[in-house]
């Protein structure tokens, strides 16, 4: 009976590479962690540091260094980071070099609430409690704070952080009832009745024209109110 040769080199090469895998995945199980990196991303890094995240890893997992590649769950140290108010996404992942990284996004605030609860409004809309580390320099809420009323403080809000120059000048969003809403600014002493959150694109093209002829002829200064809330015109009070 004729060997086939080329059948019993392939059934061997096969166990080998079997076994070297098997060898080489052994090798990684055992290989522990050499060290540990905490990244944050984007340039919104003020509100958690990264002696808070190590801290939080310690309280959960105790250390990590030199902890066995096979013993983490990564998964799990993902859940634990996003787990903190201030983060807003989460990786972790291991390298070939057994440094065990964890990139991070932090939350951005774009209001702060002043009222018996305070907190901030991040930039998706939800409720994010202020920082130890960090005070936000974002416009100050203040009002009747309900859901609804809160919901169109985020719209506003968005459409002031698209805009350069309300973005540099708004301080604030006085909230009188749910549909009227009231805007103070940085360096003048009037304020912006704003209305509702309908028509915003109208209504603050309509400010931005009175704003630029009263800044030309010396009168803002006259004003103490100046009313975007009916339609295609701008109404203003006299001190």
């Amino acid at each position: 009976m004729r060997v086939n040769w080329n059948y019993i080199k392939l059934a061997m090469l096969g166990v080998a590479v079997v076994g070297l895998y098997g060898f080489a995945d052994y090798r990684s199980k055992q290989k522990k962690v050499s060290d540990i990196s905490i990244n944050f991303l984007g340039d919104n890094n003020l509100y958690l540091t990264e002696a808070s995240v190590n801290k939080m890893l310690i309280q959960n997992y105790g250390s990590l260094k030199n902890s066995s590649k096979d013993e983490l769950a990564l998964n799990t140290i993902e859940e634990v980071i996003l787990s903190n108010d201030m983060v807003k996404q989460a990786q972790v992942y291991l390298t070939v070099n057994g440094e065990l990284i964890s990139k991070i996004v932090q939350r951005k605030p774009i209001g702060r609430i002043e009222g018996i609860s305070k907190f901030y409004l991040d930039d998706l809309g939800e409720r994010m409690p202020l920082s130890k580390h960090h005070s936000a320099r974002v416009p100050i809420i203040t009002g009747q704070i309900t859901g609804k009323t809160l919901e169109d403080a985020y719209t506003i809000l968005n459409y002031i952080n698209e805009d350069d120059f309300l973005r540099k000048n708004v301080i604030g969003i006085h909230i009188e009832e749910e549909g009227k809403y009231q805007l103070k600014f940085r360096l003048e002493n009037f304020v912006v009745n704003l209305g509702g959150v309908e028509n915003l694109n109208e209504k603050f093209k309509n400010f931005m024209a009175f704003y630029a002829k009263a800044t030309k002829d010396n009168s803002l200064e006259k004003y103490a109110v100046v009313s975007l809330e009916f339609d295609n015109q701008v109404v203003c009070t006299k001190i």
